[in-house]
Parts: structure tokens; C-alpha cells; sequence
């Protein structure tokens, strides 16, 4: 029956909290807080100093004269300021549906996957709605328009069009090293193009994650995230209209911390996450509603999705 304190007091399900997130990261939907890894803050709100393409590639002097002093330089930075919301859902779980599914699946966990899964699907949206975003992505230095030339047309020239992209960053900020987030309908267009097709067609990979290394191999990044979350844009109670969280309109280049925990390692952007408030990204609890005769189950965190710097990333028009 699991554990049911007494009056309204949450309870940490942390068993809960670990066998559900192991079903999620299996189905490897959400790329979100890969994109923006997440940084464990022990304060809700506060400012940080991160490192600056300035502080990166900044020329210096480094000729000393004969008993003369070296020169000298300090860390540039910028403060980057954040402050963490809280969101969570909830999800009832009857004494009655306890024991009417008890013979099919386990009640509990069903409930914490599906309202688990929603909060998730939130900050999946949020990170991608700033990522892939021409309000923050403008001018020729960080956005390009390739509409004339989409991915849907299998002649159009991708390789090229990621490879300037990739340049651009460099340009920008001094490194090369980026990975490309695209959603799975541009995964699925760039396997269909002439160019990939002729490039990929005597590598000896089987496996779709292999085929997906070879694909990052010929477009010269470090790694594809592939965004597989899939959002009902219909009303409540109207015919479900699925629609790619992360945008078939666009792809980003984007310079992703490979240190979530190090926040002098140059980034495009994080997720902060206050650990006070929730240790984990989901933060499972549980407290009994006596009078509805009902365990609810609450998941919840407290994070802000910040872009730390533009420059450290390319923004691509990918479709007409």
C-alpha cells in the first residue's frame, strides 16, 4: 500500500523518484537539460560569473624584456543573474483505484510516471522555446536562414549548411567543438539527403545510434541531440493534434558544458537547479487526503533555463 502519513505532511518517495525517472531516461524523449545541463545551486536566487568569449580570445602581450616583469591578465566575466520557480503537478491516486488496477500495474507508479512525464514535457518546452528562438538569435552572427534551400529537399546542401554554421561559432568565440539539436523530423530529412546519403553509404554502421555517430561525423559536431518530446496542441477535451516540441522550422549549433558542474566551462545555456528546495530535477512526495480516501503524489522542482551567452551557439532556418 505504500507509505500514508498522517494528516496533510508530504513524504520524499525517493524510490518512487528513482524507478521513475530509469523508465524516462530509457525512452530518451527529452533533451532539454542536456542542451542546458543542469547546475545545482544551494541558493534560490543569486548572481554568477561566467566565463566570456572575451576572456577566451582576447589578444595579450607575452614578449618580456630582459629583467623586465611579465604582463599580467585577469578572468573576464559577465554576472549572470537567476532566480528559480518552482513548478510541480499532482496526481490522486482512490483507495478504490488502488485496488481495482492492483492486478494490472503498480498504482502509484503509473500515477508518478504520467504527471512525472507532464512536468518534464513543461521544462522541455521551456528550454526549447529559448533555444530555438530569433529573438535571441539575430543577425548574420548568430542566425541563418537556409528556407530557400530546406532540409525537406533532398538536394539541398546540409553539409555545407551546418559546416558555416559550426564556422560562424568558431568566429565567434574561438571554438569548434559544438553539438547540433534538431528534432526527429530533421533527423529522419537528413538521412534522406543526396549529399548525407552518398557520404554515409560505405560506413559500416548498423545500429541507429551508430548511424546517428556517423551522421555527427560528416557534419563535423560532437554529438546530435535528437528531440523526440511530441506536445498536444489541442484545447482540453478537443481531438489530439500532436506537434515536435523542438521545431522542425529550425536546427541550433550550440557549445554544450560537458562539466554540468562547472560553471567556468563556456556554455550556450543551463539549468539551474535549487537544491534546498529539490535535490533532483523531479522531487517525488506524497501526503493522504483522508476525506477524498486518497494518496496524492506530488512531483516538483525549482529551476530557471538561462542562455548564458548567444555567441555560443548558431541558429539555422532549416524549413520554408
Amino acid at each position: 500500500m505504500g507509505i500514508q502519513p498522517s494528516g496533510s505532511r508530504s513524504t520524499p518517495r525517493l524510490d518512487l523518484g528513482a524507478a521513475v525517472m530509469e523508465f524516462i531516461d530509457q525512452q530518451k524523449t527529452f533533451i532539454g537539460v542536456q542542451a542546458a545541463p543542469i547546475f545545482k545551486s544551494p541558493l534560490k536566487k543569486a548572481v554568477f560569473n561566467a566565463i566570456t568569449r572575451e576572456c577566451l580570445t582576447k589578444d595579450v602581450d607575452t614578449k618580456r624584456a630582459m629583467r623586465g616583469n611579465y604582463n599580467r591578465e585577469g578572468i573576464v566575466t559577465e554576472e549572470i543573474s537567476f532566480d528559480c520557480e518552482e513548478h510541480g503537478l499532482e496526481g490522486a491516486l482512490d483507495d478504490g483505484e488502488r485496488k481495482l488496477y492492483a492486478r494490472d500495474f503498480d498504482g502509484e507508479l503509473v500515477t508518478v510516471q504520467q504527471i512525472t512525464n507532464l512536468l518534464l514535457l513543461a521544462q522541455e518546452k521551456r528550454i526549447a522555446a529559448a533555444l530555438f528562438n530569433t529573438t535571441t538569435f539575430t543577425g548574420s552572427a548568430l542566425y541563418t536562414d537556409n528556407s530557400s534551400a530546406p532540409w525537406d529537399a533532398v538536394g539541398s546542401d546540409a553539409i555545407g549548411q551546418v559546416k558555416l554554421a559550426r564556422e560562424k561559432i568558431r568566429q565567434n568565440c574561438g571554438i569548434n567543438s559544438v553539438s547540433l539539436i534538431i528534432s526527429k523530423t530533421n533527423i529522419d530529412r537528413l538521412l534522406l539527403n543526396t549529399g548525407i546519403k552518398a557520404a554515409i553509404q560505405y560506413v559500416a554502421r548498423l545500429t541507429e545510434a551508430e548511424l546517428l555517430n556517423a551522421l555527427a561525423d560528416i557534419l563535423g559536431v560532437e554529438r546530435i541531440l535528437t528531440g523526440l518530446a511530441i506536445r498536444n496542441t489541442a484545447n482540453k477535451g478537443k481531438t489530439f493534434s500532436g506537434a515536435d516540441v523542438w521545431s522542425d522550422d529550425y536546427a541550433l549549433l550550440a557549445v554544450v558544458a560537458k562539466n554540468a558542474e562547472s560553471l567556468t566551462e563556456p556554455a550556450l545555456a543551463r539549468t539551474i537547479l535549487w537544491t534546498e528546495d529539490s535535490p533532483e530535477n523531479t522531487l517525488v512526495e506524497q501526503y493522504r487526503e483522508e476525506a477524498k480516501k486518497s494518496d496524492i503524489f506530488r512531483v516538483r522542482h525549482s529551476v530557471d533555463e538561462l542562455i548564458i551567452d548567444p555567441y555560443f551557439g548558431h541558429l539555422l532556418k532549416v524549413d520554408a
